[in-house]
């Protein structure tokens, strides 16, 4: 890079900064900057500020984040035996990957319960409950290496750190937050809604792009972490770097032939993610 080019971008990253330090947290605006008239968004949270090339970094949660030791499926078919009769839930329907709502939906469908809002509703209020009974007496906890890639990626002051998962909002919150990791997480996309993962995946972008005043462009760069194929496909969705680490039930050989871009064992083997995001 010439000279001039870095003097150019030296003084860009100062008026950016001085911005930055005379606006109010949480502020959003947009400002013309140097001699040339580049244009900033600034959107300052904090002591933090981000300027237009978002970095994300989307997680979703069971076996990815946390091993809940079977706590969601024990409340679903508490759930389904109090509330519709149903002693054993079908075998055949996958919860892997999967949102809350659409694993309802088909569970309603094979025990020929009526789907309906209110039937929603009646099973989501009911599954909360016994999910909050069954996450303490089931032997869970966190992954490898959660912890410190979030306090990583963190650190750094410029990556946004989100949910994308397929639990319910409050689902997610009482799970996460009986293994101290909820405060981590700002925003996300979340089960209550959507039966795919993709769309998800764009309510967790557009959530983040609220989050951080700016819209992902061309120069941002997002990641989505997860333990299933879905979670591959999804990322593949939003236009996202796909990264497949087999802690929950899909072995490694299966998320690798859905080409992520990056499998890793566990999540201490993050290096190449983090310096992809931080590039």
């Amino acid at each position: 890079m010439s000279d001039e080019r870095n003097e150019a971008c030296r003084d860009y990253a100062l008026d950016v900064a001085n911005v930055a330090r005379q606006s109010t947290p949480g502020e959003l605006s947009v400002h013309r900057l140097g001699d040339g008239g580049s244009i900033a968004t600034v959107a300052t949270i904090g002591p933090r500020y981000y300027i237009p090339g978002m970095r994300v970094c989307f997680f979703d949660i069971d076996g990815t984040l946390v091993a809940t030791g079977g706590a969601g499926q024990k409340a679903f078919a508490t759930t389904f035996r109090e509330l519709f009769g149903v002693d054993e839930l079908a075998g055949d329907i996958s919860f892997a990957g999967r949102s809350d709502r659409a694993i309802a939906g088909d569970l309603f469908r094979v025990h020929g319960v009526a789907a309906s809002d209110e039937t929603w509703q009646h099973f989501r209020e009911t599954y909360l409950r016994e999910l909050k009974v069954q996450l303490p007496q089931c032997v869970g906890r966190v992954l490898p290496g959660v912890g410190a890639l979030i306090a990583e990626l963190k650190s750094t002051g410029h990556i946004g750190v989100g949910l994308l998962t397929g639990n319910i909002a409050d689902g997610a919150a009482a799970k996460l937050s009986h293994y101290k990791l909820w405060e981590e997480f700002a925003y996300g996309g979340y089960g209550d809604h959507h039966h795919e993962r993709s769309d998800i995946a764009r309510a967790a972008l557009a959530a983040a792009e609220h989050h951080h005043g700016t819209t992902a462009d061309d120069a941002s760069r997002i990641a989505v972490i997860g333990d299933t194929v879905h979670d591959i496909h999804c990322a593949r969705a939003i236009g996202a770097y796909a990264v497949a680490v087999p802690t929950g039930f899909t072995p490694i050989d299966e998320l690798r032939a859905a080409e992520p871009d990056l499998a890793v064992e566990t999540l201490e083997d993050c290096r190449q993610l983090v310096e992809w995001l931080s590039a």
